[in-house]
């Protein structure tokens, strides 16, 4: 009885520790500015603590994987690594990480990726003063959050209305190694800056370059930059 009252008392302690451990979260964008207004807001909220900035995804899953946050808020749009496959890395590395998407875009290629990504929220840049205190909180509750245009789109799915095909459908068919290769190539760094950023070999990324080019039909490298743009990998 000794001990099993002294077991009771260390696991009320131990909850009520984590009652008031803050909710810890990690921010991703290449903006410092944004960074910046997103924390103000965030730790605001007295239960609230950001534990860490990134500026780009390959830093933010880096991070991610030391600090086990509560939450990432990722922007979808980051040079080396976008914040859609930044999503897919950080569930791998932190599994109980909950991920609130950011953007500028609301497009239902950019939905349907986010959630193939494992990302509970989606939320809009200019939303953000508005909404992103209720996405956080929807999300460190397990629930989930999606900008009402999101959500509208997401409903229409379901209603089997009939889906835009994009020239985008087809960046399913690419591996995570071929879309990471993809963004690197697209913001200007050659086939030897690649192999370098990667730790693979020069003839590795022509490879996947080559099948890169094929799977998209694309034909040169304007065309490449031009898909990235327009898909949102990366920013003009």
């Amino acid at each position: 009885m000794h001990w099993a009252a002294q077991l009771s008392t260390l696991e009320m302690v131990m909850v009520r520790e984590e009652r008031t451990k803050p909710v810890s979260i990690l921010i991703a964008d290449d903006h410092a500015v944004v960074r910046r207004g997103l924390r103000a807001l965030l730790e605001a909220q007295p239960a609230w603590k950001v534990c860490e900035e990134a500026s780009n995804g390959r830093e933010a899953v880096q991070k991610a994987s030391e600090l086990k946050p509560d939450l990432a808020i990722l922007d979808i749009s980051m040079p080396e690594l976008n914040g859609l496959e930044a999503a897919v890395r950080i569930r791998k590395v932190s599994p109980n990480t909950r991920i609130l998407m950011l953007t500028m875009h609301t497009t239902e290629e950019l939905i349907e990726a986010t959630v193939q990504a494992g990302a509970r929220g989606y939320m809009l840049k200019s939303d953000a003063e508005r909404d992103l205190i209720a996405a956080v909180d929807a999300l460190i509750h397990h629930k989930t959050f999606f900008t009402h245009t999101a959500t509208e789109i997401l409903v229409d799915n379901l209603r089997g209305r009939k889906r835009r095909i994009g020239e985008g459908a087809e960046d399913n068919h690419l591996s995570h190694r071929e879309r990471e290769v993809m963004q690197l190539l697209a913001e200007g760094r050659t086939n030897k800056e690649v192999a370098i950023k990667l730790g693979i070999s020069h003839r590795t990324v022509e490879n996947h370059r080559a099948k890169i080019m094929d799977k998209l039909h694309l034909h040169s490298s304007s065309e490449l930059v031009r898909y990235a743009i327009r898909h949102k990998l990366i920013e003009p």
